[in-house]
């Protein structure tokens, strides 16, 4: 796919201006639109609003689009981008004609904020990276909800949660089967569903959960930890919801499973480096490979600030003692004298102290800072790039600046 000729050269010609300006533009374009479509709000997470991150996302997202669609060797990794945003907005539902309000409305914002420099020729430049964009996602999103066999208008199914888990501090463990006694879905180990809540002061509002258990048995599990109050940044509302509210019988409503950051069922080794929550995915994976392919090898390396934080621990245990070849290696900021172990030490990770077996495949999921930090290391050990994979909970910021 690719731009007109005229297009991509003014395109080309004011990247530089847009880029510059994206996080104001993107910041208009959201107040607007949400004025304009306020049922709107009910699809965004509002907390991602709050803290810029949603709007940095747009942002970057629509600037690397541009770039790859004028560069000749773009070292944007477009197919990638595409697809993680696919999987999202098919867990919230998102409908093909809302790409039209969205894109009214960003094409506002932009000549808002740039004001002149926008002519007629620029505006109608833009407009097509924008159309191009949005026809990619479209198509895409379409083929998703057709797999999964949904769609815009049957996004969300009610579930009943069967049973609650302790897990570590401020952290549950949500065991759900389908309201209507149906058949669960069929997902695979690293993908996430939506869940939709409506709030005590009326705001319906999603988020993603991973699948933290393998599938099988009838049930889904997600797993939550209540972000608290910290600083400047406000509580969670909806992590907070689920862990104060959620308990046998509840009914919430989830989407069918998507996400593209998934194993492959093959015979390479296996290194999953989480922190904190991020270990829900691995926790799924190391259940799935105990299930279906125990002799696997598996390098489990995890980060969390002590062992009271450390989500997930009885069932990984669990699903490591099935697989032979199974280690794993933990560090805790925090670290009582009494849990000291050869593979649980104090401090953070130190990927260079890691016995990296030959042709792994990594899988990541933590906050960004941590990831980077990582895939520095793993890069510096010799693990090529195409073998790293990582999950972002939120919108993905990963392509800032490294």
């Amino acid at each position: 796919m690719m731009l007109s000729s005229d297009h991509a050269a003014i395109v080309r010609a004011t990247i530089p201006a847009v880029a510059a300006h994206g996080a104001e533009i993107t910041g208009e374009f959201y107040d607007a639109m949400f004025a304009a479509h306020p049922e709107l709000l009910h699809l965004f997470n509002q907390g991602n609003q709050a803290n810029g991150e949603q709007r940095r996302a747009l942002a970057g997202a629509v600037a690397a689009f541009a770039q790859h669609l004028v560069s000749e060797e773009s070292a944007t990794p477009f197919q990638q981008m595409l697809s993680r945003i696919a999987h999202k907005h098919a867990s919230l539902g998102i409908r093909p004609e809302q790409y039209t309000i969205v894109g009214r409305h960003l094409l506002e914002a932009v000549a808002k904020v740039l004001g002149d420099a926008v002519t007629p020729a620029v505006h109608a430049a833009w407009s097509e990276v924008y159309w191009l964009f949005a026809t990619l996602l479209i198509a895409e999103e379409a083929r998703l909800y057709q797999d999964a066999g949904c769609s815009p208008d049957s996004a969300y199914r009610t579930w009943r949660v069967v049973g609650r888990v302790d897990e570590a501090e401020h952290t549950v463990s949500l065991v759900l089967a389908p309201a209507d006694g149906g058949e669960v879905p069929a997902h695979r180990p690293g993908q996430y569903v939506s869940v939709v809540v409506t709030l005590p002061d009326g705001l319906r509002q999603p988020r993603q959960y991973t699948l933290s258990r393998a599938a099988g048995d009838g049930v889904l599990q997600i797993t939550v930890r209540r972000v608290r109050a910290e600083d400047d940044s406000p509580a969670g509302a909806v992590s907070t919801f689920l862990y104060e509210t959620a308990r046998p019988g509840t009914e919430l409503e989830l989407s069918a499973p998507f996400g593209d950051v998934v194993m492959e069922d093959d015979d390479d080794p296996l290194v999953l480096i989480s922190a904190g929550i991020g270990v829900t995915p691995a926790a799924a994976m190391i259940g799935h490979v105990a299930a279906v392919r125990p002799g696997r090898r598996v390098l489990a390396v995890h980060a969390d600030r002590s062992v009271r934080t450390h989500a997930l621990r009885a069932q990984i245990a669990e699903a490591g003692a099935r697989i032979p070849g199974f280690r794993q290696i933990t560090w805790y900021e925090d670290l009582d004298a009494a849990d000291a172990a050869e593979d649980v030490r104090p401090g953070r990770v130190e990927v260079a102290a890691l016995p990296l077996p030959p042709k792994a495949r990594v899988f990541m999921c933590g906050p960004i800072p941590f990831m980077r930090a990582v895939r520095r290391g793993l890069l510096d050990a010799g693990v090529s790039d195409e073998r790293i994979h990582y999950e972002v909970f939120g919108p993905d910021l990963w392509n800032e600046a490294a």
